[in-house]
């Protein structure tokens, strides 16, 4: 009896980003005390800087304050848009996270900073937060309290 294409499902399915080329370019990162730091600075999120929250469940248990949705599996064929969204407004560095900055956000960031390169585009940087998300819940009360609708039940639990 031969097995039925959905129970190979797993075995032969690609990850969503294969569907895309890989980033060239390895993206700097920014540590969560540096981002701190812009904030007791005065530094405002979509002003001086653009915060990109790349999780599908759209900002579950809180965001840091003023970041936007962008769910990491649909950004890559918004990237033109977003840059020239960016480059227009003269925001000088676009952040991207993830539960952890080690997927998502780092592939976004490289994708964004590989199109920056190509537009040869000095002005702008691509960033990812080190530790993403939960690294920033998990370092304090200072970190928590620059987030938008942050549920502390869903970060100890």
């Amino acid at each position: 009896m031969a097995s039925s294409p959905s129970n190979n499902r797993s075995e032969t399915e690609k990850p969503w980003y294969a569907a895309y080329p890989e980033a060239v370019t390895v993206p700097d990162p920014i540590s969560r005390q540096e981002l701190l730091q812009w904030f007791r600075e005065g530094k405002t999120a979509g002003r001086d800087f653009v915060l990109v929250d790349l999780r599908r469940t759209d900002h579950e248990g809180g965001t840091i304050a003023g970041s936007m949705n962008l769910p990491a599996q649909s950004l890559y064929p918004s990237i033109p848009t977003l840059y020239n969204l960016l480059a227009a407004t003269n925001v000088p560095s676009i952040i991207w996270y993830c539960g952890s900055s080690r997927g998502r956000g780092t592939r976004a960031a490289g994708w964004f900073a590989d199109y920056i390169k190509q537009q040869n585009d000095p002005t702008l940087k691509s960033l990812v937060l080190e530790g993403g998300i939960k690294g920033w819940t998990a370092a304090g009360e200072e970190y928590t309290a620059l987030m938008d609708g942050y549920e502390e039940s869903y970060w100890k639990a």
